[in-house]
């Protein structure tokens, strides 16, 4: 979001993270673009909001923005959406804690369309986005939200997360019009730009060093590294451009790996002309037309992160559970910068116009 949000226009004074990876990353790229925002390591619950103000020599009244993505996997369609009963899904409620002593001028949020549907304390459909509301409101804020296609904005990818924007008082905000869509879609009443195909993204990137045993952290600045093993590269050339892996029922089951008729976005071959489905943290997606994986670079590509930026961390192989979010998971999880900077736009007029 803090690409997007200074390309904005706004100086970021601080970042909050957990994930030591993370911090690394927004550490380097500060460097080399030499901003001179905060970067802080830590639990956000453990930091206290006046004391972080007293640290940013910022009043109470005087911010213009808080934003953050906070974890989303409680609310997620695809987890298990334990809601509230999952820790991660508490530090939802972090902005609130934060928002009560800053007093900025507009709260800008962003989650998974679950938390829509997300259950409470008494088990009904929309309870917890239910209680954010009402506690935004009881501290003097008005918010609205939308779900929001990337691919509407630009981005290479069919991805939908929910945004919410709050402002302190009367809220006049409006959320951007969109700029793209299918094909199909736009005519001389609705002129808008066709959807971008990941073809075009992808277009230009050298060859991708190939992954080396037993080596998790490169020295490769541009992140373009290939992490297929060679029995998967096997798999992947049995799957057409735009098809998936479970589609080839003429495979044998040591191909096929117990995939049924329903894992249709598992094992995904992206297709050039058309934008990629969600990146997600457990899988990598299929290149179109090499027999690899998607190197992060590619992810960043897909996401509109621009080729100066910088990843730190590991590059992992494409599943399994780690503590810390290696390069393809930080891309995964975030929010793609061209969205972020075309919301933060519409932010940045509307504290224009109301001039405050």
């Amino acid at each position: 979001m803090d690409i997007g949000v200074r390309d904005a226009g706004f100086n970021i004074l601080a970042d909050i993270e957990s994930d030591q990876h993370c911090c690394a990353t927004l550490k380097a790229n500060a460097e080399a673009q030499g901003y001179a925002s905060m970067v802080i390591h830590a639990d956000i619950r453990n930091i206290d909001p006046k004391q972080l103000m007293a640290d940013l020599a910022v009043k109470e009244g005087e911010l213009d923005l808080l934003f953050g993505g906070p974890p989303c996997q409680s609310f997620s369609l695809a987890g298990k959406q334990r809601g509230l009963n999952d820790e991660r899904g508490l530090l939802l409620f972090e902005i609130i804690r934060f928002a009560k002593d800053m007093r900025p001028k507009v709260i800008f949020l962003e989650q998974v369309k679950g938390l829509l549907s997300s259950k409470g304390k008494n088990n009904r459909r929309g309870e917890v986005f239910e209680k954010l509301l009402e506690e935004l409101e009881a501290i003097g804020y008005t918010p609205k939200w939308r779900v929001i296609m990337a691919a509407d904005y630009g981005v290479p990818q069919l991805r939908e997360r929910l945004f919410v924007i709050a402002t302190r008082g009367h809220n006049g905000f409006y959320f951007p019009e969109r700029t793209h869509a299918p094909t199909g879609e736009s005519n001389w009443l609705f002129p808008y730009k066709p959807y971008v195909g990941i073809g075009e993204v992808l277009n230009g990137l050298t060859e991708p060093d190939q992954k080396i045993q037993g080596r998790t952290v490169y020295d490769r600045v541009d992140s373009h590294v290939d992490v297929t093993p060679p029995r998967d590269r096997e798999r992947i050339a049995q799957v057409p451009e735009g098809s998936y892996l479970a589609a080839q029922t003429h495979l044998g089951e040591d191909l096929l790996c117990g995939l049924s008729s329903k894992d249709t976005t598992k094992y995904l071959r992206l297709h050039r002309k058309r934008p990629s489905n969600t990146l997600r943290c457990g899988e990598i997606f299929y290149h179109p037309t090499e027999n690899r994986y998607l190197t992060p670079r590619e992810y960043m590509r897909i996401h509109g992160y621009p080729d100066s930026y910088i990843l730190k961390g590991p590059i992992r192989s494409r599943t399994g559970s780690v503590p810390n979010l290696d390069q393809h998971r930080q891309v995964a999880n975030s929010v793609p910068p061209p969205l972020a900077k075309a919301i933060a736009l519409q932010i940045k007029s509307f504290l224009d116009e109301q001039n405050i």
